[in-house]
């Protein structure tokens, strides 16, 4: 793709109606504070009384089975004993408790995900993120973000969901049939995309926002096809992700690097569970391109955004660093699409 210069680019907040997004515009202000803990999404369809706990009794009861998991700890990173029905889906794992034996800790679901956070059953213990991050865990960002939010990207270059589809695709041939893991997944519109290809054994929706993943269940829940298919809903941090390292075939970041607080502790932690010859693909948006001019360049570097905007060398300089090759990047203004394999 053709590089086009980022001066023609105006904030989002000129062209639409929606809460002005953060990554459009690298001179704004905009300093996100709302706060929606109070309003309630519609509730799953496949909510249960209680969440399912690992106990012993659980091995003996009908069509239930003990078995080791994909999953691991996110504290040891030892894998999971899984017990409860067989099957990788939703109404499967939604009924089925996980235990680490090393360090004892146990995980279940939580509404319609799997907790595999660190924090995850904790009472009294409670972490804020920083902003960037905990804009998204709000219920009303997360309900607008396919309903007008992720469609404004367009204005930053990004070429829309079923060409960035059509790209990533491109990049995981070699990832076909593996386990394919969508981070920073937010509403799953490209976690549904890539469980539908029927590309990969098992893709697993992944994102740190709670309500995000409830968004993206309400848009499962309308596709029957994608409720009985290989897709997993979990929240946990991309720093810290349930994997055991060399488990994964392939990793999808649509829309996120620069969301995350630190994205070398990220793109390490995505490097270490990857198998060899995994694949890594991401989008982001870039502080500036090499088209951008020196004064437009100086006025971004002397600004503080909210967000981790990186440059194209910065990208390349962090992947390399933790090993990743193959490093190559297709860029349209400020979109820049990036892949990077394990040795």
């Amino acid at each position: 793709m053709a590089i086009v210069s980022t001066s023609s680019l105006r904030p989002l907040h000129q062209y639409s109606s929606f809460p002005k997004c953060p990554n459009f515009s690298h001179y704004s202000r905009f300093r996100p504070s709302i706060h929606f803990s109070s309003l309630r999404l519609s509730s799953s369809a496949i909510r249960a009384t209680a969440a399912v706990a690992v106990e012993p009794d659980l091995g003996t009861q009908r069509n239930q089975k003990s078995e080791v998991d994909l999953f691991a700890c996110p504290v040891c990173y030892e894998p999971l004993i899984r017990k409860g029905p067989p099957g990788f889906n939703l109404p499967a794992i939604y009924r089925s408790g996980f235990k680490c034996k090393r360090c004892n800790k146990s995980y279940s679901s939580k509404d319609i995900y799997l907790d595999l956070t660190v924090t995850a059953g904790l009472k009294e213990y409670s972490e804020v993120k920083p902003t960037g991050t905990e804009l998204f865990r709000s219920p009303l960002v997360s309900f607008l973000y396919e309903r007008g939010w992720r469609q404004n990207f367009n204005r930053s270059g990004f070429p829309g969901p079923d060409e960035e589809f059509n790209m990533a695709q491109e990049y995981f041939k070699s990832a076909e049939g593996g386990l394919l893991v969508d981070v920073s997944c937010g509403s799953g519109l490209f976690s549904r995309k890539f469980a539908k290809s029927g590309t990969y054994s098992r893709v697993i929706a992944l994102d740190f926002s709670e309500n995000m993943l409830r968004q993206c269940y309400d848009f499962i829940k309308s596709d029957d096809t994608l409720l009985t298919t290989n897709l997993a809903l979990v929240r946990a941090d991309v720093s810290r992700l349930p994997f055991s390292s060399g488990s994964v075939d392939a990793v999808h970041a649509g829309a996120a690097l620069h969301c995350w607080p630190s994205p070398s502790n990220a793109i390490a932690e995505i490097t270490r569970i990857l198998r060899s010859g995994g694949v890594f693909v991401g989008t982001t948006f870039l502080r500036y391109n090499s088209s951008t001019p020196w004064i437009v360049r100086s006025l971004i570097e002397r600004s503080r955004p909210t967000y981790n905007y990186l440059t194209e060398e910065e990208i390349k300089d962090v992947c390399t660093s933790c090993g990743l090759t193959n490093y190559s990047t297709k860029v349209q203004q400020s979109f820049i699409m990036f892949s990077a394999q394990k040795p």
